[in-house]
């Protein structure tokens, strides 16, 4: 079972912005989607989630396509993490998180007791119960992160998208946030995260789509697509490699050259 991207070319004020992209998230893995800043990281990951258009291409679930589905439907089954954890209302934690469970609501329906399970577990995995009655307007912008991704996962989606989920986090939230998107996939969900973190994208990640100048690059498995040639290319920089027990990682070193910015 997989969520798939085919082909997608994605047109913004006559601007190429996608150019043919493809990828697959297979449910029970971490996809990392990597690349610079301005490839077309997030628009890919809007354009499966619906909420932008493409001009041309695919967006299927488990072989059904998607372009005839409301919002709506998109949503009970393909949840999303929004970059930056925005939040502009000033409402207590428990009820941000229970707006995920609105996909699976009729207009007016009350939460049930199995609504309410599901936020409460949800709370516990993202270690947010503590906060249930803050106003998320006072939280720290790792507790916010923690809340707005336990909102994606309430809503019990076989497939979740995160954009930047752990941009502008400390070290111990990136890693917290990392562990419960790496545990979602253990339960058999299929999650697809746009990461700037290299390092982190290579530990966590079961594979990696690098995507440059609205093309992908390399897909696969991390030490193919983190490759030497593949960072100079798409990120002009040189990287260190080290082993630990049996785990390889990387980290950016130096610039080995200049972007080209013609797409």
């Amino acid at each position: 079972m997989t969520l798939d991207a085919h082909n997608i070319h994605v047109t913004i004020k006559d601007n190429a912005i996608l150019k043919g992209a493809s990828l697959s998230v297979p449910k029970g893995k971490v996809i990392g989607l990597i690349g610079p800043n301005g490839a077309g990281k997030s628009t890919l990951l809007k354009a499966i989630l619906g909420l932008t258009d493409i001009q041309s291409g695919q967006i299927t679930l488990d072989g059904e396509e998607l372009s005839g589905w409301s919002l709506k439907d998109r949503a009970k089954k393909i949840s999303y993490a929004a970059q930056g954890a925005p939040v502009h209302w000033p409402l207590d934690v428990e009820h941000i998180i229970s707006l995920g469970r609105i996909p699976h609501l009729d207009p007016w329906q009350e939460i049930s007791d199995a609504d309410q399970n599901l936020i409460h577990q949800a709370m516990v995995k993202t270690d947010t119960l503590h906060l249930a009655k803050r106003l998320t307007t006072t939280l720290s912008g790792g507790e916010r992160a923690c809340v707005m991704l336990a909102r994606a996962i309430v809503s019990d989606a076989d497939y979740l998208c995160a954009d930047e989920p752990i941009a502008s986090l400390d070290p111990y939230h990136q890693l917290r946030i990392m562990d419960i998107l790496r545990g979602l996939a253990t339960d058999g969900h299929g999650v697809l995260i746009v990461l700037h973190d290299l390092t982190l994208a290579g530990r966590y990640c079961d594979e990696l789509v690098l995507i440059n100048k609205g093309q992908i690059l390399a897909q696969g498995p991390v030490e193919q697509v983190l490759t030497t040639e593949n960072l100079e290319l798409a990120y002009h920089i040189k990287a260190s490699r080290w082993q630990e027990e049996d785990d390889h990682f990387l980290s950016p070193w130096k610039i080995s050259g200049r972007p080209d910015h013609t797409a």
